[in-house]
């Protein structure tokens, strides 16, 4: 498994590793300090299981990074570690095709819960078949509650979870239900009967 860490922050990236080589001892983990160097890392290590990138690197900012990294590994789980607070570039990110967007400030524990999540649970992130009784009651509630139009915070608020924990949990439903969105995820959920009538 090749994950890539893509920060020019030489604490926070050996933070980053750390972390990953706790939770994945087997683990080629690959350091970059900017986007440029990628194409030379892919043709050395192979291609990329998970990305954890920077939104401010020397040679890219904001979305355009996750874009770029988008169109080249369409497939690949992205994470994006900012030091900008969520309100200000997370939508942009998640639109740019990020899976999760997580504050640098969220410290530690909620950096790896988060990661632990993309990496976690189903396997290899091999993409599952849709199938209504794999869902759990965590995810049912969720459906209900996206179809209530209920914002993360708001839902983070009425499970008493953080907001990290509400988008993982979404992030995985997703790729659950083999959607990319919350209108995706309500469309689907009315087309299948799990919301009831």
């Amino acid at each position: 498994m090749n994950v890539y860490v893509i920060d020019d922050h030489p604490l926070m990236r050996e933070a980053v590793v750390m972390l990953l080589r706790r939770m994945r001892p087997g683990a080629n983990v690959v350091e970059l300090d900017r986007m440029g160097g990628i194409e030379s890392a892919v043709k050395q290590h192979g291609q990329p299981d998970l990305i954890t990138l920077d939104l401010k690197l020397p040679d890219t900012t904001g979305a355009s990074g996750v874009h770029e990294l988008k169109k080249r590994f369409p497939e690949t789980p992205l994470a994006v570690l900012s030091a900008s607070p969520a309100s200000d570039a997370e939508e942009q990110c998640i639109d740019a095709g990020a899976d999760i967007y997580i504050e640098k400030s969220s410290g530690a524990l909620e950096i790896g819960n988060a990661l632990r999540a993309l990496l976690s649970a189903d396997g290899q992130f091999e993409e599952l078949t849709p199938t209504d009784n794999k869902l759990s009651k965590r995810q049912k509630q969720l459906i209900v509650m996206l179809d209530r139009g209920l914002s993360n915070r708001e839902i983070a608020d009425e499970l008493g979870i953080s907001e990290h924990t509400v988008k993982v949990h979404l992030w995985r439903l997703f790729r659950r239900l083999g959607v990319k969105s919350r209108t995706q995820t309500i469309h689907y959920a009315r087309t299948h009967g799990l919301l009831g009538s």
